[in-house]
């Protein structure tokens, strides 16, 4: 990787100690961006830092079946650098516009067949502005003799399309190829399984993310994000719909018999229904044994009108009837029990059974679920080498899209995977490693999680703040060992040790790694800007130079 390592600083410290911002101490350094240069076997290597689209080609046709107004590829597209870059003179092709068709392709050096090696495909996207629908793959454009970059459209042929897609809630990463029939010479889009993992954080952190698809020899495919792989599988078996057919297939001309019986229970014919099964029983019954509350308010409406309701002035009895006032609470049902005519509660009736039915039981004439017979399927084929797909001899990207500067870079495509692994150490690796070396330090990031969920604070204090006043009360309020009185040696013939020195040597390192423990808790929290916390002024004398007194 092309990384060149020099220290940073927010103010402007001794050599040996760090940088500190707001109570955080920073180490900072310079990364300074070097092209990618492509090595080993590849067949198509773009990194845009020549700043020029000339090996590019912008499609000029339009959509077919869809609105003049927005059939054409008029999408804007840029080479420049990223908004926030944090490698200056790094750029890449950007997706300037947004609700507009884009259409951009590009030749291969020679065309990739598909035989003995394997297919490996990365580049780099970055949603600078998020993304709310739109797309960000690549098509892979199929090897035919009428390809023209300059109509390049949705329905071009392609043998692969992979990347991220998103529209909603619905986060994608696709890997579909086109298969070809053995049979019928026919096309058909297999899709590969969905990933396991979590994809959102791609499409929303805004940082540039490296996607790599790899297909082998032996039909297993890996995809993978930051070198990390999130799907894999084989192209016989974990693709929707299946490389090859059913052999056997339904009969579509078998129909199911008029007498088939697929009822695995009936009534029973031969129950009765008792003579004392009572189906008007009501379900629930007055309780006979409830009583009114004593101090019911029987002749007291739960409402009454209020007596302070003035009839609005604009009230026309012609068109509004008769006003009445509103309805509020009677003021004398809050103190009673209840008001207004009692009734008995109601309760579950102990005799009710509801509408008597047979009992079910097993059908004797049960033939099970019915289905038609199989037959061999006349489209029947196996392809065991779906690997060998169509060649294809162009790179291209098709997009609509509801958000703009979408961010490509560093497109690869060889058939080794070392070279690969090269071009995105020099390439995305150098992205990476700026990209971190401008983010804030842990703790930072830890206060504006808190900034954003406040309960999180709770965790903090639990977690540092009660285990550090723990230690500062035992070191301030312990109890110091009393060592044994000289007069307790001249009792016997043992010799009497020299601790004193020892005893004041052991006493000033606990507290230099007390005050070093709170010196960085300081400065880590913020607590402190400019003093330093010795075991004195940790129980509550404050004296300056904290950081640097620690940094020392």
């Amino acid at each position: 990787m092309n990384l060149s390592l020099s220290s940073t600083h927010t103010h402007s410290p001794q050599p040996g100690t760090a940088a500190v911002q707001g109570g955080i101490v920073y180490i900072g350094f310079v990364v300074t961006y070097k092209a990618p240069e492509p090595m080993g076997e590849h067949f198509f290597a773009e990194s845009f830092d020549r700043g020029t689209l000339d090996s590019w080609v912008l499609s000029k046709a339009k959509k077919e079946d869809i609105d003049e107004d927005i059939a054409k590829y008029d999408g804007k597209w840029e080479v420049e650098d990223m908004k926030d870059s944090k490698l200056p003179g790094d750029k890449g092709l950007v997706l300037k516009s947004r609700a507009k068709h884009h259409a951009i392709s590009a030749q291969l050096l020679r065309p990739f067949i598909f035989d003995t090696k394997p297919l490996i495909v990365q580049y780099e996207v970055n949603f600078q502005q998020g993304i709310d629908c739109g797309g960000a793959y690549v098509k892979l454009l199929s090897q035919t003799p009428d390809l023209n970059l300059d109509e390049f459209v949705d329905k071009t042929p392609y043998t692969i399309m992979f990347g991220p897609d998103k529209c909603g809630e619905d986060y994608k990463l696709h890997f579909i190829f086109r298969h070809k029939n053995p049979k019928t010479g026919e096309y058909e889009e297999k899709h590969a399984k969905k990933p396991d993992a979590d994809l959102r954080t791609y499409y929303t952190d805004k940082k540039t993310h490296l996607y790599t698809l790899v297909v082998n020899p032996d039909n297993s495919f890996e995809v993978l994000v930051d070198q990390t792989v999130v799907n894999s599988g084989n192209l016989l078996t974990d693709m929707t719909p299946p490389i090859n057919p059913a052999a056997e297939i339904e009969d579509p001309d078998d129909h199911k018999p008029e007498d088939w019986d697929e009822r695995p229970k009936i009534q029973d014919p031969d129950a009765v229904k008792p003579e004392d099964w009572d189906e008007d029983a009501p379900k629930q019954i007055p309780d006979e044994d409830a009583v009114k509350p004593d101090g019911w308010l029987d002749d007291q409406p739960e409402y009454t009108s209020d007596p302070d309701a003035v009839k609005p002035e604009d009230w026309d009895e012609d068109m509004d009837g008769e006003w009445e006032a509103p309805q509020i609470p009677n003021a004398l049902c809050e103190t009673a029990p209840g008001c207004g005519a009692w009734q008995r509660p109601m309760i579950d009736n102990p005799n009710y059974k509801g509408k008597w039915k047979a009992p079910m039981i097993d059908n004797p004439n049960y033939q099970g679920v019915w289905k038609p017979r199989k037959i061999a399927n006349p489209d029947f084929f196996e392809d065991l080498h779906p690997f060998r797909m169509t060649p294809f001899n162009a790179v291209g990207l098709e997009l609509w899209s509801m958000s703009s500067d979408i961010f490509f870079d560093n497109f690869f495509i060889t058939n080794e995977r070392h070279t690969a692994e090269r071009w995105a150490n020099d390439g995305w690796g150098l992205k990476k490693a700026a990209e971190g070396a401008a983010e804030p330090g842990l703790v930072n990031q830890m206060m504006t999680a808190a900034d954003e969920r406040p309960w999180l604070w709770v965790v903090y204090v639990l977690t540092v703040a009660v285990p550090l006043i723990l230690i500062i009360v035992f070191f301030c309020t312990g109890k110091k060992a009393v060592a044994p009185a000289a007069a307790d040696y001249k009792k016997t013939d043992e010799p009497q040790p020299d601790v004193k020195e020892e005893e004041e040597e052991k006493a000033e390192e606990d507290q230099d790694s007390l005050a070093r423990s709170l010196c960085l808790f300081c400065s880590f929290t913020n607590v402190c800007q400019d003093g330093v916390i010795s075991l004195d002024n940790a129980c509550g004398l404050a004296s300056p130079g904290c950081i640097s007194q620690w940094s020392q």
